[in-house]
C-alpha cells in the first residue's frame, strides 16, 4: 500500500503541486494549507472542500500531528512544558511561555542531539533522528489547540541542534511565515546554534531577518572545548569572526547565550576575555545562571552574581541582561529539555 503524504511536511508550492497531480486546481492547495495552520486535524474540518475531494485526500494524504502525552504547569508562572510523542514513538519536549509582548513557544528541532554539550540535558541519550517540517510546526499547532491561545513568537531552542537539521528548519520557517500559514513575522523567530559555521554563513543568505542566537558559553577555546565538543571543529575564534561578518552582512544583532557555570565561566579572567572579544560587535549577551541537570555535576552562579556580571559587561560597552527564569520548577528552563524518557502514556 502506498504511504500517505503528511501534508504538514509540504511547503505551499509543494502542496499545490500535489493537488495538481490529483487533478485539482492549484487554489485548492492554498485552501488546504490555510486549514492546516488554522489547526485542522482532519480533512472533515475543511468545510469549503467538496466531499469527493476530502475522500480523495483521505486516501492519498494525512495530517500527522504529535500526540500530547503530558503537560506540566509551573507553580511559579504560567509556563507549560509538553511531552509530545511523534508517529514513530520518539518523544520530544516543547515549552509554552507567557510574556508581556505575547505568547512564546520553545520548540525542538531533533529527537535528541548529537552535539554533546556537557551542561545540556538535550544531548543525553544522543540523537535519534531529525524532525520533519511538519513535526516542527505540529508542536505549535498542538500547543495552540491545548491552550486555546495563539503564539506570536517562536524560538527554536528545544532539543536538538537546528542547523544540524538545516533544510527541514528552512522549510518550517518558510511555512509558518506564509500568510496562509501562521503569518509569523521573521523577526518574531529566533534560531539558536552551538556554532556550525558553514550553516551560519548559509543562514545569513537564506534568512537575513530571522534572529540568530549563538550558544557561546565561553570565549576561551580551551574552556569552551571542555564543555562543547563542537569547538574542536569550529574554534571560538573562527566562530566570533563569522559572527562579525554576519552582523555586517545582515545589519542584525546577534544574541550570545552565556551559561554561568560557577568557578568555570563566571571568573574575572573569563569575563575579561569575553568582553575583549565581543567589544565593538553588534550583539547582546544573554546571561543564564546554569540550570540544574543532575547528570552533569555542574552548578550555576547565583542570580546576584549574574546581575554583577551584567553590570560589568554593560560597563565594558556590551549590552547584557540576565535571562528571566521560567519553568525551572518543572525542568523547562534553558538546557533542561531532553529526549522524552518514555513514549508511554502516563
Amino acid at each position: 500500500m502506498e504511504e500517505r503524504i503528511n501534508l504538514l511536511d509540504l511547503t505551499l508550492k509543494q502542496m499545490q503541486e500535489v493537488l495538481s497531480e490529483m487533478g485539482e486546481p492549484s487554489f485548492r492547495g492554498k485552501q488546504i494549507f490555510s486549514w492546516l495552520y488554522k489547526g485542522a486535524a482532519s480533512f472533515d474540518e475543511m468545510t469549503n472542500l467538496s466531499k469527493p475531494l476530502r475522500e480523495k485526500l483521505n486516501q492519498k494524504a494525512c495530517i500527522e500531528l504529535p500526540e500530547i502525552l503530558r503537560v506540566q504547569k509551573s507553580a511559579k508562572d504560567e509556563t507549560r512544558k509538553y511531552l509530545l510523542r511523534l508517529s514513530d514513538g520518539n518523544t520530544i519536549e516543547s515549552v509554552f511561555m507567557k510574556y508581556k509582548y505575547g505568547n512564546s513557544i520553545c520548540i525542538s528541532s531533533q529527537a535528541g542531539c548529537r552535539m554533546g554539550c556537557r551542561f545540556c540535558a538535550s544531548t543525553i541519550g544522543g540523537l535519534k533522528r531529525n524532525l520533519t517540517p511538519g513535526e516542527f510546526a505540529g508542536q505549535i499547532l498542538q500547543i495552540q489547540r491545548d491552550t486555546g491561545e495563539l503564539v506570536s513568537h517562536i524560538v527554536v531552542m528545544g532539543t536538538g541542534e537546528p542547523f544540524d537539521n538545516y533544510e527541514n528548519l528552512i522549510a518550517f520557517i518558510t511555512n509558518i511565515h506564509q500568510k496562509e500559514g501562521l503569518n509569523i513575522g521573521l523577526r518574531n523567530l529566533t534560531v539558536s546554534t552551538c556554532g556550525l559555521i558553514p550553516k551560519i554563513r548559509k543562514f545569513m543568505e537564506d534568512m537575513k531577518q530571522v534572529n540568530l542566537a549563538i550558544s557561546l558559553h565561553s570565549a576561551d577555546s580551551g574552556i569552551r572545548e571542555s564543555m562543547m565538543p563542537v569547538n574542536r571543529q569550529y574554534p571560538v575564534e573562527e566562530l566570533l569572526q563569522t559572527c562579525r561578518e554576519y552582523t555586517k552582512e545582515t545589519g542584525r544583532r546577534i544574541t550570545f547565550e552565556y551559561a554561568l557555570v560557577r568557578g568555570k565561566t563566571d571568573t574575572k579572567e573569563q569575563l575579561s576575555l569575553l568582553a575583549s572579544r565581543l567589544r565593538g560587535m553588534l550583539c547582546h549577551v544573554n546571561l543564564i545562571p546554569l540550570n540544574e541537570v543532575k547528570e552533569t555535576g555542574l552548578s550555576g552562579s547565583s542570580r546576584t552574581r549574574a546581575a554583577e556580571i551584567a553590570a560589568y559587561l554593560e560597563g565594558q560597552g556590551i549590552p547584557a541582561t540576565v535571562r528571566r527564569e521560567l519553568g525551572a520548577d518543572i525542568q523547562a528552563a534553558c538546557g533542561q529539555l531532553r529526549l522524552g524518557i518514555s513514549s508511554e502514556k502516563p
